[in-house]
């Protein structure tokens, strides 16, 4: 068995805990689930929506946060937990993906994702005294500055992003201590996708292997969490039941789309990436 097969196996059995979990209390709960005022015929649509563009790097927090209470689908007490727990499957689902379908260094992925998971959980008392809403401001400017760099190389006018899979030496020890910094940052709401994309591009990796870095580290630390949420009861189980079915369906479909882009249309997807969640920043930072 190689590390990679390990990897995925231990991908399973942590989120397979959760789903055990998950739909114990589903059974407990079972005349309840469907008299949650999320509403049945549009969450299959959503669901698979949110999750598609997740799976692209665009956060299904943000986008589930904006959402929800408009709709009046969940309360404001439960809304963080129904965050996590609604992810929690079609995040595995994009890292079994991502990570079998990607070529990637197997001891970059594996350094990646212990270290932002190291960084999220001893960062968390580091991150909350930091200036969130300065963060915010300086991390939104440098995502916008990352982007031009990619325009530049697209046109000519700087050096291009690279084309490798794994990183060694001095750039494998940069991205660890990175990728600690934005697991920390994590939990001050400062998502760590964008983050990831423009330190795997600077770093002369082919732009997918972002993609696996991030859903791997997700997968780990996320459930977790979820797990104490389902059983605290603080959750929207109607919610989290439909994108655990639908949502990993928007996962297939949008894993499908970035594992069979070119690296020059990925770099114009990153570009994307990076201006929305510039815009998200700075937005946040006023």
């Amino acid at each position: 068995m190689t590390f990679k097969d390990i990897l995925l196996l231990l991908v399973v059995l942590v989120n397979a805990y959760f789903a055990f979990v998950f739909v114990k209390d589903l059974v407990k709960n079972k005349n309840e689930v469907m008299t949650e005022p999320a509403h049945t015929v549009a969450l299959p649509f959503t669901s698979a929506i949110i999750f598609f563009l997740s799976t692209l790097g665009i956060s299904d927090f943000a986008i589930s946060t904006t959402l929800y209470p408009k709709l009046k689908w969940t309360s404001v007490k439960k809304l963080p937990g129904t965050l996590n727990t609604q992810c929690t499957i079609p995040v595995a689902v994009m890292a079994l993906a991502y990570i079998t379908n990607i070529q990637v260094g197997i001891t970059t992925l594996i350094v990646c994702i212990v270290s932002q998971m190291i960084g999220s959980y001893f960062g968390a008392k580091f991150a909350v005294k930091l200036p969130a809403d300065k963060l915010k401001l300086s991390i939104g400017i440098g995502m916008i500055i990352a982007a031009l760099i990619i325009l530049g190389g697209k046109f000519g006018l700087l050096p291009g992003g690279g084309t490798a899979t794994e990183l060694e030496g001095i750039k494998l020890i940069i991205a660890a201590v990175a990728l600690a910094l934005f697991g920390a940052l994590n939990n001050i709401g400062i998502g760590s996708y964008a983050l990831t994309m423009i330190t795997v591009y600077l770093l002369g990796l082919n732009p997918a292997v972002a993609f696996p870095i991030m859903m791997g580290a997700a997968t780990f630390s996320v459930p977790v969490g979820s797990v104490q949420f389902v059983k605290s009861g603080e959750y929207s189980r109607k919610i989290t039941l439909f994108t655990s079915t639908f949502g990993v369906l928007g996962v297939l479909a949008a894993v499908f789309i970035v594992t069979n882009l070119e690296i020059s249309l990925l770099q114009w997807f990153v570009v994307f990436i990076l201006f929305y969640s510039a815009y998200g920043m700075l937005k946040k930072s006023n």
